[in-house]
């Protein structure tokens, strides 16, 4: 294979850049002309496509976000849409493409193999660590960094006010920013999609906290179980002398200085990505378990359910209560 192309869809995600830049530089490295293709698949359509060299990608790795650029792209579920797409891949003789995203982004990575004979690989780019093939996805240690971090700033200010707060986090149906971020931080309450911890029994933690004379507690919610007001006001309703604040951290988790974790983690996934292609491997994802980079089949990837870690979620509950 002598020429692939690299693309970041979906929401940003901290290690995106340490993927592309390992799959730029191997796959010149191995002969290769890499193609680096602009946000997304709505660039791919667009046609916004540009051959990329070592020097493109110097100083981006501990960057957030992506220096190709992303969007969500509801075309690549029309016809005319993936036409156009596979149109652009073969005006440029691409015959190979790196997709870096979430699921969403692998649907369209399996389309253009299916319909039109890409071959194509997908790393797992996103915070919310919610797929369920691979232990760990870029952006995801990133991201609970930050949280811990916000936690910890906030802390400060709420201790010498002798007060709570309920912190909301991202991860859409997954609760693992939520579990990981406030197991790190110290927080006295998480609530998460698997482990939603009933009202009554965060506001009898905050009681039992209180007649111990502590005030300044925490409870990382995340967002797949209500939004930071909502909490707040159900705790007041029931517990009405608490003085208690309510935060969204939102998008700051994607943005920052990527973990070393990350960057390593994006480095060899990009590598193990253009291997693949190099071995003419196609409709596959790279994945992490335990320290091994591995590749696996799209479909059979994609199937499998979400499993959260019980070794975590109990040592949450025993540390934290709920």
């Amino acid at each position: 294979m002598k020429t692939i192309g690299v693309l970041t869809s979906g929401g940003d995600s901290q290690g995106m850049n340490a993927a592309v830049y390992a799959t730029v530089r191997y796959g010149i490295d191995h002969g290769m002309d890499v193609y680096g293709i602009y946000d997304g698949y709505k660039g791919l359509i667009a046609g916004k496509v540009r051959k990329m060299t070592a020097k493109d990608v110097d100083g981006i790795i501990h960057r957030g976000g992506t220096v190709l650029g992303t969007s969500r792209c509801p075309e690549m579920k029309t016809d005319e849409g993936r036409q156009a797409a596979a149109d652009t891949l073969k005006k440029y003789g691409i015959e190979g493409l790196v997709v870096i995203g979430g699921d969403g982004s692998f649907q369209g990575a399996k389309v253009l193999t299916t319909l039109y004979g890409v071959k194509t690989i997908g790393i797992p780019g996103t915070i919310d660590n919610d797929l369920a093939y691979t232990d760990f996805t870029l952006g995801f240690d990133t991201a609970v960094t930050v949280v811990v971090d916000s936690i910890k700033m906030l802390r400060d200010t709420m201790a010498c006010n002798d007060r709570s707060c309920v912190v909301e986090v991202m991860g859409r149906r997954c609760g693992d920013i939520a579990v990981y971020g406030g197991l790190a931080a110290g927080a006295e309450v998480i609530m998460t999609p698997e482990d939603p911890c009933p009202i009554d029994e965060a506001v009898a933690v905050l009681k039992r906290n209180a007649a111990a004379g502590k005030y300044d507690n925490i409870i990382v919610v995340a967002e797949g179980v209500a939004h930071a007001d909502e909490v707040r006001e159900k705790i007041l309703a029931r517990m009405p002398e608490i003085n208690i604040r309510s935060m969204v951290l939102g998008h700051i988790q994607r943005g920052g200085d990527t973990t070393f974790r990350d960057r390593l983690l994006g480095i060899r996934m990009g590598a193990h990505a253009v291997e693949c292609l190099a071995n003419d491997k196609t409709n596959r994802v790279i994945g992490i378990h335990g320290d091994k980079v591995f590749d696996e089949d799209i479909v059979e990837a994609l199937a499998k359910k979400k499993i959260f870690n019980e070794d975590i979620y109990h040592l949450a509950n025993d540390l934290v209560r709920y």
